[in-house]
């Protein structure tokens, strides 16, 4: 008689708890990111969008009171709110070719320095960067001073008349435009000098090798790679051009002279802070966010049409 081999099945090992633990892993690691911008930035616009509806002059004893959508009629009816909102789209307009265009032409032009120069030049044009914002507001508001400034004193030494740079309406805006860009000149240089350097040497060697003079590697080689950031430049001021503006508004002109360096977002501050109508500052923020948000989206449907990529 022969024994016969009884097979008892095999238990399937459970992988269904294991893999549930692997698909929430990332979640947890994630967690805390996603904790702190619900709680710092969803909430808070949340709590904003609700307060754009109520009066509420922010002291502690007194009530919001419900008023609609009266907030929103007001500030698109106020003369300030237009002439900040214009203002804002000069800002912007004035910051692109200090931002982008002078940036992208120094990048390209000193893209073949070579050594301790190249080192240098970036020292150089870095500097402004790294200075506090509001030190650069009192250094400029010393050097541009009607009276006693060394431009001004510069441009009378040439036997012309002294600039109102800081109390001219015609002049005022500009001059906060060049101080901001300044500020911006060399942080954009320096992007676009890391991506210069990223292009493979290959394509401008065989564009080299085919007759291709200098300016036309630029113009069909160095330009269109550069694309991703040009364009992401470009969003950037677009989108934060403006706001970069505020802390030299509040430290040189206060939106001054006559509102001519005002723009939305000082508006916004000045309706919050100066006035304490909190419901009119969160509504104009609303606007704002709304606006630019749509903005952004079209920015990045351009980027990701025009930018050509090196693949």
């Amino acid at each position: 008689m022969t024994d016969t081999a009884i097979s008892l099945p095999r238990a399937v090992p459970r992988r269904l708890p294991r893999l549930r633990l692997s698909m929430a892993e990332p979640w947890l690691y994630l967690a805390p990111a996603i904790a702190v911008l619900v709680v710092w930035t969803y909430v808070p616009l949340l709590q904003a969008f609700e307060l754009s509806f109520y009066q509420w002059n922010m002291l502690p004893r007194s009530q919001p009171r419900y008023v609609g959508l009266d907030n929103y009629v007001n500030l698109l009816t106020l003369p300030d709110m237009r002439r900040a909102v214009v203002n804002t789209l000069l800002y912007t307009v004035g910051l692109l070719p200090l931002s982008v265009g002078v940036p992208l032409v120094v990048a390209l032009l000193t893209a073949g320095l070579k050594g301790p120069m190249r080192n240098i030049y970036r020292a150089l044009i870095f500097v402004p960067m790294i200075v506090a914002p509001i030190v650069a507001a009192i250094v400029w508001r010393w050097l541009l001073n009607e009276d006693h400034g060394l431009v001004n004193a510069w441009l009378q030494g040439l036997d012309l008349d002294a600039v109102g740079f800081l109390r001219d309406p015609k002049v005022a805006l500009w001059t906060l435009v060049w101080i901001t860009g300044w500020k911006l000149i060399g942080f954009s240089t320096l992007l676009f000098a890391a991506a210069d350097s990223a292009i493979s040497p290959s394509y401008i060697e065989a564009a080299r090798m085919d007759g291709a003079s200098r300016w036309q590697i630029v113009r069909d080689i160095r330009v269109p790679l550069l694309s991703p950031t040009i364009l992401l430049l470009t969003m950037m001021t677009i989108l934060f051009g403006a706001q970069w503006s505020f802390v030299y508004i509040n430290a040189l002109t206060g939106g001054g002279p006559l509102g001519s360096t005002t723009n939305v977002y000082y508006l916004m501050w000045e309706y919050g802070f100066m006035t304490m109508s909190a419901g009119w500052s969160t509504a104009a923020g609303i606007l704002v966010f709304s606006v630019f948000g749509l903005v952004a989206l079209a920015c990045l449907a351009l980027m990701k049409r025009f930018a050509v990529y090196d693949e």
